[in-house]
Parts: structure tokens; sequence; C-alpha cells
């Protein structure tokens, strides 16, 4: 479906980001954000009827991923360097606020960009990750969240983990995605599309450098509330995330609205696209 779409190279904080860009260039504007092993396709099921409810979009690769820039030093995915990406692209839209909506490390980003940028957003909505707190506390308290984000841990490791990922044409995350997600969630083609993305020189080791910085360099957020409004969406049968992480993290918003999505996994705008579209455009649409 991409080669009908209108793409863009937009620098941004010292990178260039791949973006598509959609919708008419004076209507509010939406960031959606992906997060791993995806690339901007995480969002082909959502860009019609955001477009349809009046939206302009912007879908980048994050940095790192697929066709944006892949600066090399572990220290380059820091989250506050990430944000200040998205930061610039609604700078080049030209825009003051704008919406953002991410999923797994898209939405890290966008709690982030909710705690610290608060004059340059109107809503947003993360998709199956918590507060970074409570990350952070289930991690250090909770025994069944740790065995679950035992990857997190072995990503830390050097070499190792990018020779496995890339290993019988990047068996494990093709796994990753298809053994986690519901029954064809993700089509062959789909499949394919992904391997190219992974395929880009250089895209694994970065894409592994986001967990990396996190462990190793960690950023200070001294007010970790988040006063924008904010949905959580969570898919329930995450088999990566407890659920508890979700309504946990409803104590560090001052305008928290949490609504699982039954029958769905970490994968849920996948899923369930309908459900989730509507969940959005409710949402943000209601000032």
């Amino acid at each position: 479906m991409d080669e009908s779409f209108n793409f863009k190279y937009i620098s941004t904080n010292g990178v260039k980001l791949h973006c598509l860009r959609v919708g008419q260039s004076d209507k509010p504007l939406i960031i959606l954000l992906h997060g791993f092993p995806e690339y901007w396709a995480s969002w082909k099921n959502q860009i019609q009827d955001l477009l349809d409810a009046g939206y302009q979009l912007m879908i980048p690769d994050q940095r790192g991923y697929n066709l944006s820039s892949k600066p090399w030093r572990i220290g380059s995915y820091k989250i506050d360097k990430l944000a200040k990406d998205i930061i610039g692209l609604i700078d080049y839209a030209g825009k003051e606020k704008a919406y953002v909506i991410g999923h797994d490390w898209g939405a890290a980003v966008t709690w982030f960009i909710g705690i610290t940028y608060p004059d340059r957003i109107h809503k947003i909505i993360t998709i199956n990750v918590p507060h970074p707190s409570v990350m952070k506390k289930f991690l250090l308290t909770d025994k069944e969240q740790r065995k679950k984000s035992y990857y997190m841990y072995y990503f830390q490791l050097p070499i190792i983990p990018q020779l496995y990922l890339k290993r019988k044409k990047y068996k494990r995350l093709v796994a990753t995605l298809v053994k986690t997600s519901n029954d064809g969630t993700f089509s062959d083609e789909d499949i394919a599309r992904y391997k190219q993305a992974w395929g880009q020189k250089r895209a694994i080791s970065c894409m592994l450098n986001w967990y990396r910085a996190s462990f190793r360099r960690r950023v200070k957020i001294p007010d970790k509330r988040v006063t924008v409004p904010i949905l959580i969406v969570w898919g329930i049968n995450d088999k990566f995330l407890k659920k508890e992480m979700a309504e946990a993290s409803l104590d560090y918003c001052d305008y928290g609205k949490l609504e699982y999505v039954n029958g769905t996994t970490h994968w849920v705008q996948h899923e369930k696209p309908g459900e989730v579209n509507q969940l959005i455009i409710d949402f943000i649409g209601n000032t």
C-alpha cells in the first residue's frame, strides 16, 4: 500500500526521519509512533479512518528503524532525544500543538512527551506500555513481570543479540510478531515487508540500542505527572506486559482514562483496528 503514499525525509533534532505525511495541512495533526520491532506500517489500519475523521497524519519510522537515520552511539537513543525528534515534526508541520499516539516503544516516547512537553500537546494516547515509573517499579518488585521482560536484559549484551535476531531470516523477530498475536494478524506480505525493514543497514543494532539506552543512559524526570489528557489503550492478553501496569499508570495522570480491548494481545491496533480507531476518534474529538 505504501507505493501510493507521500513519504518525506524530514530533518529534526540532528537526524532525518522517513515519514509518511497524509491529509490536508490545515487539519489538526496526529503523530503516530510505532514500537519494536515495527516501522511506520504499524499504523496502516488506522490511516483511512483518521483521515476520514478530519485529521492530518505524520507517521515516521523512528530513528534507528527502516529508512530513517541510524546513529551508531547508544546515547543517541536516550528517551529525551527520541522525544525531541517528534517535537521537531510538530515544528516542521507548522503547528503549535499536536495529538501524539504511540504503541510499545512509541508509547514510551509518547509518555515522555506528555510529561515534558505539555505545552506542545493537545492529548496523548498510549497503547500497551505503562507510565515509566510504573514500568520501573514492576521490573524491580514483580517477579512475573521480570520474567516477561527477560528479553530486555538479554538485549543488553553486545553483538550476540543482533546476530541472534538476524539468523535464519529473522526467525526470532517473525516469532515475536506471529506467536504473540492472534492468528492471522500478520500476513505473509506483512512479514515480507517487516523483513525488508529489518534488513536495512545497521537497523537491527540500532533498534536494540533503544533498549540499551533505557538501561545505560537513563534520563531523570523531575515531575513525573501527566497533566495533559491521556487515554491508555490496552490489549488485555498482552504476553509481554501485565495489565495491572495499565491500572497503576492512572495514578500518574491528572486526566487519565483506561480502555481495555478484550480478545486482543500486545498488537491490539492490528487485531481490532475498528474498535481502536473509534476509541481514538472519540477521545481526541471530545474536547
